[in-house]
């Protein structure tokens, strides 16, 4: 892309035409994406990744994929009671069920369980692309320096992501406890539930103005979710919408000689 929206594509059918790249598709590397976290965030990068690979490559190509994609209710519940070793172990079940299957490489379809990004790279053979680091790389190449948060408030009140981006060289801030506390609410109760409404827009406009009037350059979209309510027009402000960054870190690697 070549602006500093890096919105996702419309949600629309395309006429797609080009060379049928043989030698590119038969080089592409099996993709494992560990979802259901939400799956209305799932199916958004299912929709990302092929229609990538189909304007890349031309003709009716599509992503060579294998999907997982959990129960989110359970995992949803492990999260707010603090047993991250309960949501350890089935991501790693699932990742290591992606790698018996064929995957050879795995991304996984949210920002919040990136909390235990480490631990399923050390139970696989297998390379994880880290949506934080796809994030940080992208801002970095805009010249950016300091940017704000939205994401869950796992997401925005601990190091896991923060510190990542942090050792990248990013100087990050999040909304206040009642803004953080509202940006939460939309992602689990109506985002993750497929519902989009437009007080909820209303608000995470509000709440990225102040965001920006504190100094953000940008601001990071950074639940997987988040995309699905706001986009560039939101904001005065560049958005980095982690999905749709992640995704074309994910088509790099699939396309890679």
């Amino acid at each position: 892309m070549t602006d500093k929206t890096h919105l996702k594509t419309p949600n629309h059918r395309m006429t797609l035409s080009g060379p049928d790249h043989r030698e590119e598709h038969d080089a592409m590397k099996l993709l494992g994406v560990l979802g259901g976290m939400s799956w209305t965030s799932t199916a958004e990068y299912y929709r990302l990744l092929n229609h990538g690979v189909a304007v890349r490559l031309g003709g009716l190509h599509s992503a060579r994929l294998l999907v997982h994609s959990v129960d989110f209710a359970p995992v949803a519940a492990m999260q707010h009671d603090g047993n991250w070793d309960g949501t350890t172990t089935v991501l790693v079940d699932a990742a290591q069920e992606l790698e018996r299957a064929g995957a050879q490489g795995l991304i996984l379809a949210t920002n919040t369980m990136h909390k235990v990004a480490d631990q399923l790279q050390a139970a696989t053979n297998i390379p994880l692309l880290h949506i934080a680091d796809a994030t940080a790389a992208r801002i970095r190449a805009d010249g950016l320096h300091t940017v704000a948060l939205l994401a869950t408030a796992f997401t925005m009140e601990q190091d896991f992501y923060i510190g990542r981006l942090r050792d990248q060289g990013l100087d990050v801030i999040t909304p206040d406890d009642a803004e953080r506390a509202d940006v939460h609410r939309i992602i689990y109760d109506e985002l993750c539930q497929d519902v989009v409404l437009d007080s909820s827009r209303d608000r995470y406009r509000e709440v990225m103005d102040h965001l920006a009037q504190r100094g953000a350059e940008g601001i990071i979209l950074g639940c997987t979710e988040i995309g699905l309510l706001v986009e560039a027009g939101d904001a005065s402000v560049p958005l980095y919408d982690t999905t749709a960054i992640h995704v074309e870190q994910a088509i790099d690697w699939m396309l890679a000689p």
